[in-house]
């Protein structure tokens, strides 16, 4: 049976695997244009909407991350028990929706409301694309496949900027008064990128689903009931039904769930006796205490999963580590665009085009060479892939300093992608990590959980703490320099994983038999 397991895992992809690659390749860009493309827009949207950076942080951050992270998780064990092919269709149809529906949007509370739709339907993607990617490619392939698919954010993010600044200033100049329909340029611009994700749903409904686990030859049974397991999970992470769902494994647990709940509640108010806005920690606490509920019901539920997921401080340290490498990137991300037009004047057509352009390039080598140094260091070392994710940890810092200091544009232009390359190489990395980590059937479940950390910790956090830091010193470059104090944690996690990852993945079968895997 070893034997036979050795062999599967030797095997090369196939085209049809590639082909399906390139398909999620596609799926994911558009996810990156579809979030992304609020930053090129800030400008116009603060004017017109009458909003602070801090606001713009939480709209691009906050209220698509937290929910884009707590649906992730029921979305991600249904992926590992449903269809992915057809889960990841129908999210794409909805985000893709949500997102021209945000061209519809007349004032703040609005378009949040579309960023949290549009959170939703894309918390169906890479749950059910890392899943699909694993049972396609063998270990030995998995981390480059995964690198290239999440090439998808960088080729997506840098494409949004320009499709973003050339629309929005296309129109604008072309209605300047009474324009169709109504809207305005930014409006116009969420409706032409979100409307297409409506055809590319159709296409990715024509793929293959392949046999789970078949990469290494632990091919698992599919799940009675994916829809009922489905709805336990809604049970445990949407407040106040996560109420029920702690009633229904003893006293205890409900007990505890409520004393997170007061705890969580009591630093919202702190925060809010601080004067931070509501809108934002409420959101977060949501976050917070959501996650708490899920984790503490997966417990009782899946012992397995929960051991080797929640349980495993390996894989809880991969995720601090590169959740923190996040929490820097979505702040540059999310406010270079400002940062461009309020420090150097330029049109968004302009910072489209010289921040986009070149960030599809860094992005994609940077992922795509990170993912490939991982799998050849992976073979040599067992920390190998977690050399990767410290680099991540440490490269971008010089770049993105001398990119945010300098007054020449220039020399800004030239060091985001230069950021861009060093902080997107660990992504590979570390989602090979964490798959390696789970078990064929809990991939999805895995993959949500690796979300958390890269959207509670790095998006909902990264970009509205740098747009506050901004508002309350007057300084983007302040605002978005002024989160490097969280270096030292991200480092710390990332050699903490260095030490645990080898010996977990070793005793990767024999811990979730110990939890009751019928192996």
């Amino acid at each position: 049976m070893a034997s036979s397991s050795a062999a599967v895992a030797d095997r090369k992809a196939g085209p049809y695997a590639w082909y399906v690659l390139v398909v999620l390749f596609l799926v994911y860009a558009l996810n990156f244009i579809d979030r992304q493309i609020l930053t090129i827009l800030a400008p116009h949207i603060r004017r017109d909407l009458g909003l602070s950076h801090a606001d713009i942080g939480f709209l691009y951050g906050t209220a698509f991350g937290v929910f884009y992270a707590l649906f992730g998780i029921p979305l991600g064990r249904l992926a590992d028990s449903w269809h992915r092919v057809r889960l990841m269709s129908i999210g794409l149809a909805l985000w893709s929706t949500m997102t021209a529906v945000s061209g519809l949007s007349r004032n703040g509370l609005q378009l949040a409301a579309a960023r949290i739709g549009v959170g939703v339907g894309e918390a169906t993607a890479s749950p059910s694309a890392y899943s699909l990617i694993s049972d396609w490619f063998p270990r030995r392939q998995r981390a480059t496949a995964l690198a290239i698919y999440s090439a998808g954010i960088y080729f997506g993010g840098g494409f949004s900027l320009y499709l973003g600044g050339a629309i929005v200033d296309w129109w604008n100049a072309a209605y300047p008064v009474n324009p169709p329909f109504g809207l305005v340029g930014w409006q116009a611009a969420f409706m032409a990128v979100g409307l297409p994700g409506l055809v590319l749903a159709l296409w990715v409904l024509t793929l293959r689903e392949p046999m789970r686990g078949q990469s290494e030859g632990l091919r698992a049974p599919p799940h009675p009931t994916p829809f009922k397991s489905f709805l336990e999970d809604l049970l445990t992470i949407i407040p106040p039904l996560t109420l029920i769902g702690a009633a229904r494994n003893g006293a205890t647990a409900l007990f505890r769930n409520l004393v997170v709940l007061a705890l969580v509640a009591a630093a919202v108010y702190a925060l809010l006796r601080l004067g931070e806005p509501l809108p934002q920690w409420l959101a977060v606490g949501i976050g917070v205490y959501a996650v708490y509920s899920w984790s503490a019901a997966l417990r009782h539920r899946d012992a397995p999963t929960f051991s080797l997921i929640i349980g495993t401080p390996a894989f809880i340290a991969v995720v601090l580590a590169y959740g923190l490498n996040a929490f820097l990137a979505y702040a540059v991300a999310g406010l270079a665009p400002s940062y461009a037009a309020q420090v150097f004047g330029v049109t968004s057509r302009e910072a489209g085009l010289w921040i986009g352009g070149p960030a599809i390039l860094g992005g994609f080598l940077g992922v795509t060479l990170g993912g490939i140094a991982a799998d050849r260091l992976r073979r040599r070392y067992a920390s190998g892939r977690i050399m990767v994710i410290l680099f991540g940890s440490l490269a971008p810092i010089a770049p993105m300093v001398i990119a945010f200091t300098t007054t020449d544009k220039s020399l800004f232009y030239a060091m985001l992608p230069i950021t861009q390359v060093f902080a997107s190489c660990a992504l590979g990395a570390a989602a090979a990590a964490t798959q390696d980590l789970v078990l064929p059937r809990m991939r999805g479940t895995a993959t949500a959980a690796f979300f958390i950390g890269t959207t509670l910790i790095g998006l909902a956090l990264g970009p509205y703490l740098a747009g506050r830091v901004a508002d309350l010193t007057g300084s983007l470059s302040t605002g978005i320099l002024s989160l490097l104090v969280t270096l030292p944690l991200a480092v710390g996690a990332a050699i903490a994983a260095l030490r645990l990852v080898p010996a977990a993945e070793a005793s990767r079968e024999a811990r979730a038999k110990a939890a009751g895997e019928p192996l």
